[in-house]
């Protein structure tokens, strides 16, 4: 049996930035370990696997090792791949996942993606944690720091000091968390990738499989609240100061946020997803 498969850059307008996602578009669904294998196949930080399911679509997300309860990076995807082929239903796209009901829409010149807010509140992270961030022996001295349940979110002084992280992997992955977020306000240098940003960050995710995700719209759930009430402004924007770079605006509503992005499809083609 085959399917549809896409790849798409997420949170860019231009080709081979931001963050790509696989995007398989199946009839009825597969077994959970198939969605495993065939994410581990295309070894991207996040395979979405979509079917049509009551008044949407259901969505799932797979890393190479693990399935994961929220990602905003295939999500947009998976919207931009059907909008592409003409599914425009008039309250927007709907998706059934693990995180709940998740809505996307096309506002023309972006797609904008309904999602929970997660909030991280302050706590302080254990100092194995900051050793791993900076494992050249450099005290690593944060602004400040919060834990929203799944993700620590640690901010620094300045966005060099972001940049020019290179964290121990390994040591990051043995952390009681998901994944580690670092933040900083955004520099001159953000502002020269992206006139608007607020703030700059980077995503570490060595535990699900993902060492460093180059644009991640679950982590702006988090980062959005935290910088909203930092800039006294409900919208703000993100950029992701990964290598490939990417940038997300969010806008803060209660407990929902609204993530904005692009998506540019580089590959079409179709997969082998039976056993063969």
């Amino acid at each position: 049996m085959q399917a549809p498969l896409y790849i798409v850059d997420a949170f860019t307008d231009r080709p081979f930035t931001g963050n790509p996602a696989a995007v398989c578009l199946l009839e009825a669904p597969l077994t959970d370990d198939r969605m495993g294998r065939v994410a581990a196949e295309m070894n991207l930080s996040e395979t979405a696997f979509l079917h049509p399911y009551a008044d949407g679509w259901r969505l799932r997300w797979f890393t190479p090792l693990v399935e994961v309860d929220l990602c905003g990076h295939a999500t947009l995807a998976a919207a931009h791949v059907l909008l592409a082929r003409g599914e425009t239903p008039p309250g927007g796209l709907i998706f059934h996942t693990r995180s709940g009901p998740l809505k996307a829409s096309d506002s023309g010149q972006t797609i904008a993606l309904d999602f929970p807010a997660l909030p991280a509140d302050p706590a302080d992270p254990p100092a194995s944690l900051l050793d791993a961030l900076r494992p050249d022996g450099a005290a690593l001295r944060p602004a400040a720091a919060g834990h929203n349940g799944t993700d620590w979110l640690i901010e620094l002084s300045d966005e060099a000091e972001v940049r020019g992280l290179s964290p121990d992997f390994r040591a990051l992955g043995a952390q009681d968390a998901r994944g580690i977020i670092v933040t900083a306000a955004a520099g001159a240098e953000a502002r020269a990738e992206e006139p608007e940003a607020d703030f700059v960050s980077r995503f570490f995710g060595p535990a699900v499989g993902v060492d460093e995700d180059p644009v991640t719209g679950s982590a702006h759930c988090a980062l959005g609240p935290w910088w909203a009430e930092r800039v006294g402004r409900e919208q703000v924007t993100g950029r992701q100061v990964s290598a490939r770079g990417g940038t997300v605006r969010v806008r803060c509503r209660g407990q929902r946020v609204t993530l904005e992005g692009r998506g540019v499809t580089v590959l079409e083609g179709r997969i082998f997803v039976d056993d063969r």
